[in-house]
């Protein structure tokens, strides 16, 4: 699963019983060579699907990580493209990557933007929240869109209960919840705290509108629905 660049069992390890932060400050050296990044294919199908929604001026990435995110905010916006983490770490490693986009450091459950942006994303950091937690990180993203701005984001259709997958994604949020009982501090990543139903009404309480699309190029399950779509939150205009 690793690249040869890619991080050693013992510094996972020594990851994995770390704090979130601290964690990904380790990791951002090594992170792009590892099966954490968001893959290319979910980068393109969600700019392909974002492109007849534009044109978008300011865009920003949330939980931007090592700037993955700016393979589809640089296309799409004409303006200031802006990413936002907690990790020192991960941040160089997006400034080296993306020279031309501005990197914050901040809590994103506290954004420190107000009607900033005309489109924000942000790619598999949702397992990063509990789901007390998710609402803030939604307050804070309709905060920083302007009236009319577009919140994106895609998200895996759930894996049914006879395959592998759900089997393995079960065992990897125990193995998590019993990691965080008995080790301080915590590490808080969990893959099946953030189905879509929760997600639309923690975004509809934020005051968004949502609606979905089906990113059919990332292929269809076995019973013809889509293994992936992306979620779209609006703040309304004001008139």
């Amino acid at each position: 699963m690793f690249w040869s660049q890619g991080p050693s069992s013992r510094e996972l390890a020594i990851q994995a019983l770390s704090s979130v932060e601290r964690g990904y400050d380790l990791l951002g050296p090594k992170f792009d060579h590892t099966p954490f990044r968001t893959p290319e294919t979910i980068l393109g199908a969600t700019a392909d699907a974002l492109r007849p929604l534009g044109p978008f001026e300011r865009g920003l990435d949330v939980c931007c990580g090592t700037g993955a995110g700016m393979r589809v905010l640089g296309p799409l916006c004409h303006g200031q493209v802006t990413g936002v983490d907690f990790s020192t770490g991960m941040l160089a490693q997006a400034r080296r990557a993306h020279p031309y986009a501005d990197w914050v450091r901040a809590d994103v459950r506290a954004l420190p933007f107000v009607e900033a942006f005309d489109l924000a994303v942000s790619f598999g950091a949702l397992g990063h929240f509990l789901p007390a937690e998710r609402l803030a990180l939604f307050d804070g993203i309709y905060r920083s869109l302007r009236p009319g701005g577009l919140f994106a984001m895609p998200i895996a259709a759930p894996a049914p209960i006879i395959s592998g997958w759900y089997w393995a994604l079960l065992g990897f949020d125990v193995a998590m919840r019993v990691r965080n009982i008995v080790w301080r501090p915590p590490f808080v990543m969990y893959y099946r705290t953030h189905p879509l139903h929760a997600i639309r009404n923690d975004l509809t309480t934020a005051g968004f509108t949502v609606t979905t699309l089906p990113l059919t190029a990332l292929g269809r399950r076995e019973d013809d629905s889509p293994r992936c779509l992306l979620v779209l939150a609006r703040r309304p205009s004001t008139s």
